[in-house]
């Protein structure tokens, strides 16, 4: 716990003169699951205090909460240790509040006493009507500056019954330091398909100077990469976020720690460098994104009508390029008659106390509803899970089956599966609407999900089946399935999908094996264990390359450019496709350097006649077959030789483009690329 700081006048000086950091008076995030030592409570309400394991203030979890009961009419107040304000003129508040509305009207402030609490200035306050969140930052002076034994409290004045609850978080007074700077964030995502990334981060002034610039350096695993000189124009908590100018590559199989520390801001050297770190998993790869849309609403709220025909037509714009599961919640007034206590489960997750509400693939969208633009984005952006699953109905009993795949080696990351009415029309309540989409009948395991441990580019398959009639299901042959990988702690969804509506599942192949020599790719696999596919669709890169026809289970192939992983699908009739099964390329299989060993191909491009040459004697002694294979790996010229100096090739004949030469070796293969005038 953040425990607030009593500062004598010698302490405080001594803070002003050499700290670089903000001096805090009161510093309290309620990170405790009690009242902060010092606290107490006053006034009316006394028994309406607590410390609430939410975060709908906006801070992390652990806030305070004033609740509407016990009803009172009167000032509840919660009180600060004293503290020293001693040589101190102004200050700056800070603090977070979500005031939650029932009706009337609700004053919230901040007042201060240097008796005890017998006379209450105020520092800030407002009145409030609706439901809302507020962040709180202001300039405060009061008659109490200057003193000793000073106490702030933070206070609620009305009749208790005009709100539901008001939570306070992240609250702070403090005095502000010429110069400072704070790293707000590292904006690399906690997991990243291996390849090139930018290193962004965000930094705020926090001191009363205008920073133009600042200098920063960059450390991954405690090596040093980058330092770089950022020039700005920020004035007193501006953000803005920044990137260095090189990129880094992150391979595949390890974590990664990135640091980035602030040591020099407008040409001065920090006393002490602001620091921030984060830990970055390496994925293999990553696949086609299926954004996931988490709709709360209600038939008794009058705002979801119009957020639910916003999302009718977004989802009506973007056919088979969504999963979307609706919550139907307890409120207002009576709720809807289809809420559960699983969809409580879902509120108290994502910290929804009113509606409505949208979380799109895991984050909260502040506009209540998703703007084309928005889920353009999503689509668009990496995933780093693959998803299928089918489902299908004997009576009133769903059978579902689910695989999932990731990219990286997760742990403990949560796989939720959620059984939904695609139309209801029998939860109708106050808000004149007579259908609604996409309903939550049940949630299989359960609410809190399924955890799963799952290593990169393999699967964990789930099995459920379930008697629907326990439910508010109206239509059996209604229902629809949406499956999605969820990070517990960060709340980001990987990646999501509807089952199939099939008596077959779509099982994936089994036991790949890949390798490579130089750009021939080669990839072996079993077929699955049950089903029949029509075809196999290899994906190099993450990108799709050939099928192969079923059954089967051997593909070879050159491929340009980097070598990075290998992909297999399953593919089954009506456009059904399996979870891929993906395999990581070794970089030292059965590769010969051609620089090393001195061989020359030439001219390179080629219109007639090609030539190799081995350039010493004892390779010449090793070379013995050429193979000339087209883009599409297939043979278009072959010669086994013992190979003299120089030997020449024929091949007028061949049609203008890329071609690959296999050069076979004792020692290993060589493999050139060249171009056909």
């Amino acid at each position: 716990m953040k425990k607030t700081l009593l500062l004598t006048l010698g302490l405080l000086f001594a803070m002003i003169v050499n700290a670089q950091n903000n001096i805090y008076i009161i510093n309290e995030d309620f990170s405790d699951n009690a009242i902060p030592d010092g606290w107490t409570k006053a006034g009316n309400g006394v028994n309406n205090w607590y410390i609430s394991p939410s975060f709908s203030a906006g801070g992390k979890v652990n806030e305070l909460q004033l609740s509407w009961s016990p009803w009172f009419n009167g000032t509840a107040r919660f009180v600060s240790p004293a503290v020293d304000l001693t040589g101190i003129n102004s200050a700056m508040l800070s603090l977070d509040i979500y005031v939650v509305m029932f009706s009337g009207k609700a004053k919230i402030g901040v007042a201060t006493s240097a008796d005890d609490g017998v006379t209450w200035n105020d520092v800030w306050s407002e009145e409030y009507t609706q439901t809302e969140q507020i962040s709180v930052l202001e300039n405060i002076s009061c008659p109490e500056m200057g003193k000793q034994n000073v106490k702030f409290c933070f206070y609620f004045e009305g009749n208790s019954s005009a709100i539901q609850s008001i939570y306070f978080d992240n609250i702070q007074v403090y005095v502000v330091e010429n110069i400072d700077i704070e790293i707000s964030s590292i904006d690399v995502p906690k997991h990243i398909a291996q390849d090139r990334h930018d290193i962004n981060f965000t930094v705020k002034n926090v001191g009363e100077t205008a920073i133009k610039s600042f200098e920063a350096r960059c450390l991954i695993n405690e090596e040093e990469l980058f330092s770089e000189s950022f020039y700005t124009d920020m004035n007193y908590l501006d953000s803005r976020q920044f990137a260095f100018e090189d990129t880094y590559y992150f391979p595949f199989g390890n974590e990664y720690n990135i640091e980035i520390e602030v040591f020099r801001i407008n040409d001065e050297d920090l006393d002490e460098s602001k620091k921030l770190t984060k830990n970055v998993g390496v994925a293999l790869g990553h696949t086609q994104r299926t954004p996931m849309i988490e709709h709360f609403s209600s038939s008794t709220c009058d705002p979801c009508v119009a957020v639910n025909n916003i999302m009718a037509e977004l989802t009506d714009n973007n056919k088979g390029n969504y999963t979307y599961t609706k919550y139907t919640v307890n409120g207002p007034g009576a709720g809807d008659p289809y809420y559960t206590e699983e969809v409580g489960t879902r509120m108290s997750y994502y910290n929804v106390l009113s509606v409505p509400q949208v979380h799109f693939d895991g984050a909260l969208i502040d506009k209540a509803s998703i703007n084309e633009d928005t889920f353009k984005k999503h689509y668009n952006k990496e995933a780093l899970a693959d998803i299928r699953g089918s489902f299908s109905v004997t009576g009133t009993t769903i059978n579902v089956t689910a695989d999932f795949m990731t990219y990286f080696n997760a742990k403990d990351i949560k796989a939720y599966v959620s059984v939904n009415e695609k139309t209801t029309t029998k939860n109708t309540g106050t808000n004149g609407e007579t259908e609604f989409h996409h309903v939550m009948m049940k949630m299989l395991n359960d609410d809190k999900g399924t955890a799963l441990d799952i290593n990169a580019g393999e699967y964990k398959r789930l099995e459920f089946s379930y008697d629907m009639s326990n439910t508010n299901m109206e239509d059996i042959n209604d229902l629809e399935v949406a499956l999605w990988l969820q990070d517990e702690e960060t709340k980001e969804i990987y990646n999501s999908n509807f089952a199939y509506e099939s008596a077959n599942h779509c099982y994936p192949v089994r036991n790949v094996e890949v390798k490579r020599n130089g750009n021939q790719l080669t990839a072996k696999w079993e077929a699955p264990e049950n089903g029949n596919p029509i075809a196999y669709n290899i994906y190099v890169n993450g990108n799709y390359h050939s099928s192969q026809d079923y059954p089967l289970t051997e593909w070879s192939s050159f491929v340009e450019g980097e070598k990075k992983y290998i992909e297999i699908e399953a593919a089954y009739e009506n456009n059904m496709n399996s979870v891929r099964i993906a395999k990581i390329l070794s970089t030292e299989e059965n590769i010969f350097d051609i620089e090393a060993n001195k061989i020359n191909i030439y001219p390179n491009p080629v219109s007639d006649r090609l030539y190799i040459e081995a350039l010493t004697q004892t390779q010449t002694q090793t070379l013995t077959q050429i193979e000339i294979y087209d883009v599409y790996g297939r043979l278009q010229d072959y010669k086994t030789t013992r190979l003299q100096d120089n030997v020449a090739i024929d091949v007028e004949n061949l049609k203008s483009g890329i071609y690959f030469v296999k050069i076979n070796t004792e020692k290993g293969n060589i493999v050139k690329r060249i171009i056909k005038q």
